[in-house]
C-alpha cells in the first residue's frame, strides 16, 4: 500500500517495502546497488556530500546528510532542467513489522516537470525495490 500526497510544491509519498531499513538504505545511497536492482545503471554514492548519477547519468545528485538506516537527503537534478536547479529529496525509513515503511519527501521539482517526476517514483523506485525484496 502506498499514499500519495501531490500538490504544487511538495511531493510526498509512502510505500511498504519487505525489507529491513539497513538494505533499503544501502540500495538508496549506493548507485551502483541501484542500478542493480532496478535495471538502470548508477554510480557514486556512499558518503555524505558524494556524488551519485542514476539511470545512466540522467538524474545527478548529492548525499546532503546520512543517518544510516534512517534518513537521507539528496540534492538532485535531471539532464533536461535549467542549469543550478536543485531538487531536495529526504528519505526517511521505519522499521514496520517485517518491512520498512519508506517515506519521500521532495521538493523544488521545477513545476513543468513535477507531474512527471511525482508518477514516476513508483516504476522507478518502489516497484523494483518491492520486486526485488519479494524474491
Amino acid at each position: 500500500m502506498s499514499t500519495i500526497k501531490n500538490d504544487s510544491k511538495t511531493i510526498h509519498l509512502e510505500v511498504f517495502i519487505p525489507a529491513a531499513p539497513e538494505r533499503i538504505y544501502e540500495l538508496l545511497i549506493n548507485g551502483a546497488k541501484f542500478g542493480d536492482v532496478t535495471g538502470q545503471p548508477g554510480k557514486g554514492g556512499g558518503s555524505e556530500g558524494a556524488y551519485f548519477s542514476l539511470f545512466g547519468d540522467w538524474l545527478h545528485g548529492r548525499q546532503l546528510e546520512l543517518v544510516p538506516n534512517k534518513f537521507i537527503v539528496q540534492a538532485w537534478r535531471f539532464m533536461d532542467w535549467d542549469p543550478g536547479v536543485y531538487s531536495i529529496v529526504r528519505f526517511t525509513l521505519s522499521p514496520e513489522g517485517t518491512g520498512t515503511r519508506l517515506v519521500v519527501d521532495q521538493d523544488g521539482v521545477p513545476e513543468r516537470f513535477h507531474e512527471h517526476v511525482a508518477t514516476n517514483w513508483k516504476p522507478f523506485y518502489f516497484d523494483p525495490f518491492t520486486k526485488h525484496f519479494a524474491n
